[in-house]
């Protein structure tokens, strides 16, 4: 239950948030498409951050000039490619470790909530630990990926939390429109897209700084809102 000083749960991102996988991604999404003879243009790139499996897909072919190729193969390929640079290790965002590091001190649940699949958060938990989740939402496990709202409110339910009195956080437009969506209150830390000023979003540069008492008064400000309008 979420008391004055903390929240209900702090839910968090992945790529992107937590870790700078966004990068990695990168590498084997250009490494797939020069197998593929084509070339991934950076508009392409920017559109598959934070989206799903199936998705970033469906941009790749039709960027690629190539809309009937068949995706199971790529999807195998890029799982594969990604999986095993994830395995080499990957690197923190400046601040996300010791941000869930008090928040695991403070004993505030905590969910990851990505769009990756199972396999490759798998290895990535590696870095992470899994002992710092009490729940993990992957991209594959839900009906509806981000931007819908369903991979947050997944995750509360299965926290057996109210998602208004939740924080996510995230670091693309896709994501905060799914975190926005769910009801949670949302803070947004850019990484490798820009983010426009977002009505309910709170941004910042970088989770430096960012505590569980940062955490309780963005709880605060959002509940103080409809009454100041």
């Amino acid at each position: 239950m979420m008391n004055a000083q903390h929240p209900a749960a702090v839910l968090f991102d992945m790529d992107g948030t937590l870790v700078d996988s966004e990068k990695v991604w990168e590498i084997a999404l250009h490494e797939l498409a020069a197998w593929a003879g084509g070339t991934l243009s950076p508009e392409a790139r920017a559109a598959m951050v934070g989206g799903s499996m199936a998705t970033s897909m469906r941009i790749f072919r039709e960027d690629l000039g190539q809309p009937d190729r068949p995706e199971e193969p790529d999807v195998e390929w890029l799982t594969t490619r990604v999986f095993n640079l994830f395995r080499e290790g990957l690197v923190w965002r400046p601040g996300a470790a010791e941000l869930l590091r008090a928040v695991r001190l403070a004993g505030l649940p905590t969910a990851l909530v990505t769009s990756t699949g199972r396999q490759l958060v798998e290895a990535a938990l590696d870095t992470l630990g899994r002992e710092n989740f009490d729940v993990v939402v992957c991209g594959d496990e839900v009906g509806m990926p981000k931007p819908d709202p369903e991979p947050y409110r997944t995750a509360a339910t299965l926290l057996g939390v109210r998602i208004e009195d939740c924080v996510a956080i995230e670091d693309s437009p896709t994501g905060v429109a799914s975190a926005v969506a769910s009801g949670a209150v949302v803070l947004a830390v850019p990484a490798e897209l820009e983010l426009p000023p977002t009505d309910g979003v709170h941004l910042r540069r970088s989770l430096v700084g960012v505590d569980p008492t940062y955490l309780a008064n963005l709880l605060i400000t959002q509940r103080l809102l409809p009454s100041e309008r």
